[in-house]
């Protein structure tokens, strides 16, 4: 699996020196990441949190009870 930021790379890299990953695990990674320029960080995406809202809406508007129809209608 590639980086997928520099900030990544260095955290594998500082993994690497305290001995919790091993060379083969780095050298793979940075392998497979090749050349590419890396962004500094990478923010997660908008949509995900527009569907969280989204279904936080809907499940707020299913607690709400239903209106009851009056008996003065029927006079």
């Amino acid at each position: 699996m590639p980086f997928k930021s520099k900030a990544q790379r260095r955290k594998f890299a500082e993994l690497l020196v305290k001995g919790e990953i091993s060379p083969e695990t780095y050298e793979e990674w940075n392998r497979e990441t090749g050349g590419k320029e890396l962004p500094e960080r990478v923010k997660k995406t908008a949509r995900k949190t527009a569907k969280k809202k989204a279904a936080k809406k809907r499940a707020a508007k299913r607690k709400t009870p239903a209106k009851r129809k009056t008996a003065a209608k029927k006079k």
